[in-house]
C-alpha cells in the first residue's frame, strides 16, 4: 500500500513548506522563542487565514474545512521539517481531536470553530506527576457535588500556558474520563523548564475548579485520545527526521577533507543511507497510523503505537547522527543541529516512549500470536 500524497495534498504540502521556508527559518525560529508567546503569532495567523490548517482535520459542521487526518498529518510533517514552534501540534492535533473523540456534539459545537479558525488554543493535560501518561496513574480526581470539581496536579501540558480551553483527564468514581476546564483563570499554570525550547510545557495545579465532563466514562475513548496523540507526534517526528536527513547529505557534499567532500567516502555513504531507510520507514509507519484512523481500520491503536515507537527510535538515531556528522559546528548555538537533537529527545519522552509503546505492543502480538 502506498501513503504518498496524491495531488491535490502535494499541493497542500507544497504551500505550507513555501511559507515555512520563507517565514520560518533558523533566525525567525530562535526570534520566535524570546517572544511572550514563544511562537511566531503573525506566521500561525498567517498559516489559518492563507491555508486553514487549524481547521484541516475538523468536520465542517463544528467549523471546519472536512479533510481528514491524512492532510492534518502532512501538514505536522511540514511543521516538524522547518522546526518552527507552533500550536498546531497541541491544540488543533491532539486537544482538537480529543473533543472529536469523546463524541460530545454539544461541546464541539461550542469549543471547535474558534479552534479551528486559529482564534482560539487548547491543551490536554494528562500526564500523572510522575510523567507518565496512563489513565490509572492521573493525578487530578474529579468529584461530583452539585458540581464537578477538579483538584490535583498535572505536568507536561503542551501549549497549556496560553491555552483558553483546557482538557483533563481526571480520575472519576467510574474511572478515569476527559473533563474541560470551566473557569480556566482558576488554574496554577506553572512554566516546565523543557530540552527542546519549541515545545512549551506547563504543569496545571488544580484546587477545586469547576469542570464539565465530556462525554462518557468509556475506556476506549481515552484510547483512542491517546492512538490519536501518538500519531501527531509521530507525524512530527518523522518531518524532523527528515529535515536532519537533508541537511546532513548537503553538508556532506560541500564538507571537504583530504581534497574530496567527506559525502564521497565510502563510510559515510553508508551512514547516511542508513538514515534514509529509518527516516522512509519512520515517514511510512507514521503515514500508516493517520491512514487507519481516517478509514476506521481495526488496528489503529496498534499501528499508532507502533508509529510513535518507530518514528522515535529513528528520530533519536538521525539526530545523533546529525551531530556526528556534522562534526563541531553541530553543537554550536547557532546551528539548526541541536534543535533537532533536543526535539528528538523531548517528543521521545511525549505521551510515552519508545519502549513503553513495545511493551504495550507486546501483550497485542501475544494475544494475536
Amino acid at each position: 500500500m502506498s501513503f504518498e500524497p496524491d495531488e491535490d495534498q502535494q499541493e497542500l504540502v507544497s504551500l505550507v513548506r513555501g511559507i515555512l521556508s520563507q517565514r520560518a527559518d533558523s533566525a525567525a525560529t530562535r526570534r520566535a522563542l524570546e517572544s511572550t508567546e514563544r511562537y511566531d503569532a503573525d506566521l500561525w495567523r498567517l498559516l489559518c487565514e492563507e491555508i486553514g490548517i487549524a481547521g484541516m482535520a475538523i468536520p465542517e459542521e463544528f467549523g471546519g474545512a472536512g479533510f481528514t487526518l491524512r492532510e492534518a498529518q502532512l501538514v505536522l510533517e511540514e511543521i516538524g521539517f522547518s522546526l518552527a514552534p507552533s500550536p498546531y501540534l497541541g491544540s488543533v492535533a491532539i486537544a482538537a481531536q480529543a473533543i472529536l473523540a469523546t463524541g460530545d456534539a454539544d461541546a464541539a459545537a461550542r469549543l471547535l470553530p474558534g479552534i479551528a479558525e486559529g482564534s482560539s488554543s487548547a491543551a490536554l493535560a494528562w500526564a500523572a506527576p510522575d510523567g507518565r501518561f496512563a489513565p490509572e496513574r492521573v493525578g487530578v480526581r474529579a468529584e461530583d457535588h452539585d458540581g464537578w470539581r477538579l483538584s490535583g496536579t498535572s505536568g507536561f501540558v503542551l501549549d497549556g500556558a496560553t491555552a483558553d480551553v483546557l482538557l483533563v483527564i481526571a480520575q472519576a468514581p467510574e474511572g478515569a474520563r476527559l473533563f474541560e476546564v470551566i473557569d480556566t483563570d482558576a488554574v496554577v499554570r506553572e512554566d516546565t523548564s523543557t530540552m527542546d525550547q519549541t515545545l512549551r510545557l506547563v504543569t496545571l495545579h488544580l484546587e477545586g475548579v469547576a469542570a464539565r465532563p465530556l462525554g462518557a466514562a468509556d475506556p476506549t475513548t481515552l484510547e483512542t485520545v491517546r492512538a490519536l496523540a501518538l500519531t501527531a507526534i509521530s507525524a512530527v517526528q518523522a518531518g524532523t527526521a527528515a529535515r536532519a536527513l537533508d541537511e546532513t547529505v548537503a553538508y556532506a557534499k560541500q564538507r571537504v577533507q583530504f581534497g574530496r567532500a567527506i559525502g564521497s567516502f565510502q563510510a559515510i555513504k553508508h551512514r547516511l543511507a542508513d538514515m534514509h531507510v529509518r527516516v522512509e520507514v519512520a515517514r511510512t509507519a507514521s503515514r500508516a497510523a493517520s491512514d487507519a484512523f481516517a478509514t476506521g481500520a481495526v488496528d489503529r491503536f496498534e499501528l499508532a503505537a507502533i508509529a510513535k515507537a518507530t518514528c522515535s527510535e529513528a528520530l533519536e538515531h538521525v539526530a545523533a547522527e546529525t551531530i556526528q556528522l556534522h562534526g563541531g559546528i553541530a553543537i554550536t548555538w547557532e546551528h539548526d543541529a541541536h534543535l533537532i537533537f533536543k526535539r528528538a529527545h523531548s517528543l521521545g519522552q511525549l505521551f510515552g516512549t519508545a519502549r513503553e509503546q513495545r511493551d504495550r505492543a507486546e501483550s497485542w502480538a501475544l494475544a494475536t500470536g
